[in-house]
């Protein structure tokens, strides 16, 4: 039985492997502008994938922000963290 959620990987992408996926909650993938929110702050990025455990995003630059933030995506606000970094893109985990 196929997986609905499974899409095949572009030519070229560098996804990893099922038996390397590490969430246990399979993301959805969107294309969404966001917002980073800390302090005063509010920095632009573009959401790539959601769940409800958490989100990738892309930054335009990669200038410093905290490792814990509001993500703020179509009027919801989710308090998160880094769980990884790779260039412009994190992985954020929702707290």
């Amino acid at each position: 039985m196929a997986d609905d959620n499974m899409k095949p990987t572009p030519m070229g992408a560098q996804w990893p492997s099922p038996s390397e996926e590490r969430r246990d909650i399979l993301r959805r993938r969107i294309f969404k502008g966001g917002t980073i929110e800390f302090g005063s702050e509010a920095i632009p990025c573009t959401v790539r994938n959601v769940s409800a455990a958490g989100a990738s995003i892309e930054v335009n630059s990669p200038l410093w922000f905290p490792d814990r933030f509001v993500l703020a995506i179509d009027g919801e606000r989710h308090a998160c963290r880094i769980v990884w970094k790779k260039e412009r893109r994190l992985g954020l985990e929702f707290d």
